[in-house]
């Protein structure tokens, strides 16, 4: 039997092959729920207009929380940047590889490109991919890419992007880490950022994380994953490319569902 906030969810699109469509996935997965996962609430509370707090109670009603104190869908949001953060900061060992092999996912687009990046990593290794990380992102002289926010915003590195995140993480008490060389609008580092602030790591002021993210990620880190998804030197980062974009997709109609 489904829950009352799954069939609010259904009843507020016309049906479950209505709500399937507009998550991406198969009907005959949203016909096998008995409640929406929790993988999923913020995206189905973005798709619905059904409060997260009504779809899965257990999770944002009183004392929905892990023991840790950050309740299943953060925890689930922090792994996500982690990955990300990971992968973009530095091309992973074996040992990290071998783990990114054992990745899962559903039917649905997010879930396909996990299960994609998974066979990627089964099948290369670690010095293949250190090779294809130098090139897409250090090269001679330059990568394919450039993972900067300053450089997307405005052409050129060092620019008042950077300026202006650099003055929102001292505010948020966020110091830059000892022997780091990047500047702190790299990918992977706002990714870490955004990871910290998820799961309590840095002390900081509830909604910290979406003004991070609408002020310093949306407006370009739509364009990076694209271009990364299209870089001709991209085999094993392709897949990430796809999940990066897709994740920041949900991330950003969630926060627009606050408004």
């Amino acid at each position: 039997m489904r829950d009352r906030g799954l069939d609010l969810a259904i009843a507020a699109v016309g049906g479950v092959t209505e709500l399937a469509r507009r998550l991406g996935i198969s009907q005959p997965s949203v016909s096998n729920w008995t409640r929406v996962p929790a993988e999923r609430v913020l995206l189905v509370e973005a798709n619905t207009g059904v409060n997260r707090s009504v779809l899965r109670p257990d999770l944002y009603g009183d004392g929905a929380v892990s023991e840790g104190g950050i309740d299943e869908v953060d925890v689930a949001r922090a792994r996500e940047y982690s990955l990300l953060a990971a992968l973009l900061l530095r091309a992973p060992d074996a040992d990290l590889l071998q783990q990114i092999a054992t990745l899962s996912g559903d039917a649905s687009p997010f879930g396909l490109a996990h299960r994609a990046l998974a066979e990627a990593a089964a099948q290369t290794d670690a010095a293949a991919v250190e090779d294809e990380y130098f090139n897409l992102f250090i090269g001679v002289g330059r990568g394919e890419l450039l993972p900067y926010g300053s450089f997307y915003l405005t052409g050129f590195l060092h620019e008042r992007p950077l300026a202006r995140l650099r003055e929102d993480l001292d505010r948020l008490g966020i110091e830059r880490s000892e022997g780091n060389v990047e500047p702190e609008d790299h990918a992977g580092i706002l990714f870490e950022i955004m990871a910290g602030l998820i799961d309590g790591r840095f002390p900081a002021p509830a909604g910290s994380d979406r003004e991070l993210f609408e002020t310093h990620l949306e407006p370009w880190i739509g364009r990076f994953f694209g271009e990364l998804e299209q870089a001709k030197g991209a085999a094993f980062y392709r897949p990430l490319g796809t999940i990066g974009r897709l994740f920041m997709e949900i991330e950003r109609d969630a926060f627009a569902m606050q408004q």
